[in-house]
């Protein structure tokens, strides 16, 4: 079978968006802040919602399960303060969910975290129990920047971050290390700020020693790693300054990187420098990049043809398509076999 682990909900309903902006509206004038229970949207609006679109591309591109979280560019962790975050990641989270419900061997749950900047991220944490508990999410999305392109939060390694990591551990449950939208002005969002944010948070892991504490902690980075494996020499050549280990020892064990690059030569890179096992299939469709490609014909993001005319051998594919995250997302593994698959 085929796992996309870098899934979005994108389409959601347009009154989530509208929602959404009364929220925002309401930080300048609480008389404008809608309920909850305000948000009203129906199961026939959620399947239609998926139907046209995710599930379509799915259907058509061969992909039999996707790790499907709310919207990278909506969860917006620099707007209000822990409450509004809270609230919103709450609502987000329970539409993934009810996706989930309605599609079980298409879509499984991945959880938002309510991070908020200069917030302790220890707040977090009972979102993340309810979204494990009670909506059996096999992983969470952790935002290196809440700041929203301004890069004010401590690295990865910095202890403020381990009460996180010590429930994301006893739960088993790896977190795909994702940015927001940038309101730098610097930074476009997709084009550089999510490039940045993941090239940045495997610099910070390098410098750090943060698998010495966490050695069954496991962290995705996205878009291919950024920069990463483009600079893998500079990489290496940084943590031997830095006396770290190989990266292989240091990092690799517990970092793994998706295939959400969208060009061949690219993809092939990937595959030629990280190691197969590190490798985890992943478009992120219907993401930032939605156009086809005048020069194949197909759509930018549809990567599974990169993977498979990359040159890899059968059980090399296998692994990126599949086991691999089976491995990593081992509560993923779990329902797809009390599904029997």
């Amino acid at each position: 079978m085929i796992i996309d682990c870098h899934g979005h909900y994108t389409t959601a309903p347009p009154a989530l968006e509208a929602w959404r902006h009364q929220q925002i509206a309401g930080l300048g004038d609480p008389s404008l802040s809608p309920r909850t229970a305000d948000l009203k949207i129906s199961d026939d609006e959620l399947r239609e919602s998926v139907e046209s679109n995710q599930l379509r591309l799915m259907d058509e591109r061969g992909v039999d399960m996707t790790v499907f979280s709310p919207r990278a560019s909506f969860m917006a962790h620099h707007v209000g303060d822990f409450s509004t975050s809270a609230e919103w990641a709450a609502l987000c989270n329970e539409l993934c969910f009810r996706v989930s419900r309605l599609y079980p061997e298409r879509f499984v749950p991945a959880a938002m975290l309510p991070q908020s900047p200069g917030v302790d991220p220890a707040t977090c944490i009972p979102e993340l129990i309810r979204c494990v508990e009670e909506y059996g999410a096999v992983a969470l999305n952790l935002n290196p920047d809440p700041s929203g392109g301004y890069w004010t939060a401590p690295p990865l390694t910095d202890r403020s971050w381990y009460p996180l990591y010590e429930k994301m551990a006893e739960y088993d449950v790896p977190a795909m290390v994702h940015v927001s939208t940038s309101v730098n002005p610097a930074f476009h969002t997709t084009g550089a700020h999510y490039l940045n944010a993941d090239t940045t948070a495997f610099m910070q892991l390098v410098q750090g020693d943060l698998f010495t504490d966490f050695p069954t902690l496991r962290l995705v980075i996205p878009h291919g790693g950024g920069a990463v494996p483009y600079h893998w020499g500079r990489f290496r050549g940084l943590a031997m300054a830095l006396g770290k280990p190989p990266l292989e020892e240091h990092v690799l064990g517990n970092v793994f990187f998706d295939t959400c690059v969208y060009h061949q030569p690219g993809s092939d890179l990937l595959f030629d420098v990280v190691p197969t096992r590190n490798i985890l299939f992943a478009s992120e469709m219907i993401g930032a990049v939605r156009d086809v490609d005048p020069r194949t014909g197909h759509h930018f993001d549809d990567t599974r043809r990169y993977a498979e005319a990359a040159g890899l051998s059968p059980d090399g594919l296998a692994d990126i398509q599949e086991h691999n995250a089976r491995s990593v997302y081992p509560r993923l593994d779990a329902l797809l076999k009390r599904q029997g698959r």
